[in-house]
């Protein structure tokens, strides 16, 4: 809008905001845009807050967005401790359990999402394409509806209000240098195999590491969970003594807890299989070297964020929240997360943005029709190259559990740093 256009010689700007102020007289509407500016305050983590995204809604629509980047903790920690200090929170579902029995989330009123009939059935239902999906652990379907606005307990049955509306998702595995592996990988237990004595790394996040721990537990014939992510005291004592025993016998390189460290492991050759993350496999494929997020036998161990509405938010702002919500899921922003290997809440809005290549490879497991790049225009993977773990049914159909909170979460952290110790 020219009355924000700060090129323009000051007596312009002068008129033009005088021209404004008495078109606002006149009619009695204030000119939004030129008078209150937004700010929306967005609460999560460095991995989810991309600039561009920012850049993009404030162009569409005028409303800045200002990132709070913490750690997965601390945005819990927030939501339930300073609720008053954001408008706008993404979480992942499983920080659910300790956050909506606060009252300091609302539910989130669908009617007022233009495509909330079309968020993926994985999140309504538990399926893809009709089927069900492993559900250890925070699956969404279990924490995904609320029975009134200010409700502290969920409710089963789908309703008007949603405790979050998903913005990405993905299913997680191993990631491997093929290029120094050589011999196919298809387990889970391949983390432990000691032909990978100190060349293996694991996620040091209790909370989601010991889920990739009990994959490998269950992998190698040790044991069999009824819940990945729920375990009891025993449960744990036990991945716990696995994981130490392999860690005395020198079987990790590293303990990785930060997103860039995973990615100078694996490009440094250092380590050549562990857990990873589906865009630090991009990071490192992006510098010309071989890396690949390996489909295993036994499914993957799913993830999911979404966005969440404090109840101290109102008025304008509140409308100003709904805004940006009902923007990302019109498209633009499901195809960029696309283009980075996440998956997008409605799937429909993001193929219209998309060009039919790309959507073909990310989505459909097809081979590239041509050389396929990242949002910022490096190459991620050569014509006639297909994605790791196929089409979105197969990944996101393969799932074995979810990443959780366990009740004996306390128990469980301190265990994990017995092993972190050892």
């Amino acid at each position: 809008m020219t009355a924000d256009n700060p090129s323009l010689p000051s007596p312009a700007r002068r008129q033009v905001l005088k021209t404004v102020g008495a078109a606002a007289a006149i009619t009695g509407f204030p000119y939004v845009h030129a008078q209150e500016k937004i700010t929306l305050r967005y609460l999560g983590t460095a991995v989810n807050q991309d600039k561009k995204i920012a850049e993009k809604f404030e162009a569409d629509t005028g409303i800045k967005i200002q990132y709070i980047a913490v750690t997965t903790d601390d945005v819990t920690k927030r939501a339930v401790t300073a609720p008053n200090s954001f408008d706008l929170i993404d979480t992942e579902y499983f920080s659910l359990k300790k956050i909506i029995p606060t009252g300091n989330l609302l539910g989130i009123d669908t009617k007022r999402i233009k495509n909330a009939d079309k968020i993926t059935s994985l999140f309504t239902k538990g399926e893809v394409a009709g089927k069900k999906v492993g559900d250890q652990g925070t699956a969404p379907k279990k924490v995904m509806y609320l029975a009134k606005p200010d409700a502290k307990t969920f409710t089963a049955e789908p309703t008007q209000f949603m405790t979050l509306i998903p913005t990405v998702y993905n299913a997680d595995t191993l990631g491997i240098r093929p290029d120094l592996i050589k011999r196919p990988i298809e387990s889970w237990k391949e983390l432990l195999n000691p032909e990978f004595k100190g060349k293996a790394a694991i996620l040091n996040i209790p909370s989601i590491g010991i889920m990739d721990a009990a994959m490998v537990v269950e992998a190698m014939g040790l044991y069999k969970y009824p819940d990945k992510g729920n375990m009891t005291k025993k449960e744990i004592d036990l991945t716990i003594k696995t994981l130490i025993e392999a860690k005395k016998a020198g079987q990790f390189r590293s303990l990785w807890k930060d997103f860039n460290e995973s990615v100078n492991l694996m490009a440094s050759g250092e380590v050549v299989i562990q857990s990873m993350w589906s865009p630090a496999v991009t990071a490192v494929r992006t510098k010309g070297i071989a890396c690949t997020f390996q489909p295993l036998k036994e499914g993957y161990r799913a993830w999911a964020a979404g966005f969440g509405v404090p109840k101290t938010v109102t008025g304008k702002k509140a409308d100003a929240v709904y805004e940006f919500i009902n923007w990302f899921l019109d498209g633009w922003a499901g195809a960029y997360l696309n283009r980075q290997g996440y998956y997008s809440a409605v799937l429909d809005t993001a193929k219209a943005k998309m060009e039919a290549y790309e959507w073909a490879y990310w989505m459909e497991g097809k081979p590239a029709a041509q050389d396929i790049k990242a949002p910022g225009g490096e190459l991620l993977a050569k014509a006639g190259t297909t994605r790791d773990g196929g089409s979105y049914e197969q990944r996101m159909g393969g799932i074995a559990c979810w990443n959780a909170i366990m009740d004996e979460n306390a128990y469980m952290i301190q265990k994990w740093n017995e092993f972190v110790a050892a």
